[in-house]
């Protein structure tokens, strides 16, 4: 039962924050994080392309990847689990490489940008890894490494559950997001270690 209500939970939130960007498209004018951007960085060619790669493909990680942690699919669909995956693969290194760039440009300055730069970074190389050992039929290897690239992923959820209750305890946002830059995604790895400590004992 446990199991299941957490399968749910999961599904809704990766759904959810997954469909999330959806609203840079629907609404006009500024939303969300651009109401807080200066109109210099909203002009910055570069930047704005490198945002809109990094939302959009990563609300298409997050919808795609939380399935593949799915048993029954991948025992009894490979070729969807395959297919799933290399849309994973491709959306999860743009997105984690555009990130990686705009989180030089974080609000809360060094420390948040900092923080996103290493979610970025750790993103990229899981994800990267975990396809080359799924390449070379490593497949304890893949799926340790896509889970700690799914819990970095993740961390676009965890960091909208965590931002509004830091807000509230601590008062400022500022300081508020640059703690969420670390809080959103350390705590994700704990678990994905926790999770990948069984799976490597059990294949031995």
């Amino acid at each position: 039962m446990k199991k299941k209500i957490f399968w749910v939970l999961f599904g809704f939130f990766s759904i959810t924050i997954g469909l999330y960007p959806l609203k840079y498209f629907l609404i006009n004018g500024k939303v969300g994080i651009l109401n807080a951007k200066p109109e210099w960085l909203l002009s910055h060619v570069v930047w704005y392309i490198a945002f809109y790669i990094h939302i959009v493909l990563g609300g298409v990680s997050l919808l795609v990847g939380w399935l593949q942690f799915s048993t029954k699919l991948r025992l009894r669909n490979v070729k969807i689990h395959r297919c799933i995956g290399k849309i994973y693969v491709v959306s999860a290194l743009f997105s984690s490489f555009s990130g990686s760039y705009i989180a030089l440009f974080a609000d809360g300055g060094f420390w948040s940008s900092l923080g996103f730069s290493c979610l970025g970074i750790i993103w990229f190389f899981t994800t990267l890894m975990a396809y080359l050992t799924i390449w070379n039929q490593q497949i304890v290897k893949h799926q340790v490494l896509m889970t700690y690239s799914y819990a970095a992923c993740f961390a676009a959820v965890t960091l909208r559950i965590w931002l509004p209750i830091l807000i509230l305890i601590i008062g400022n946002y500022n300081t508020a997001y640059i703690i969420v830059a670390w809080l959103s995604w350390i705590p994700n790895l704990l678990v994905a270690y926790l999770i990948t400590n069984k799976l490597t004992r059990k294949s031995k």
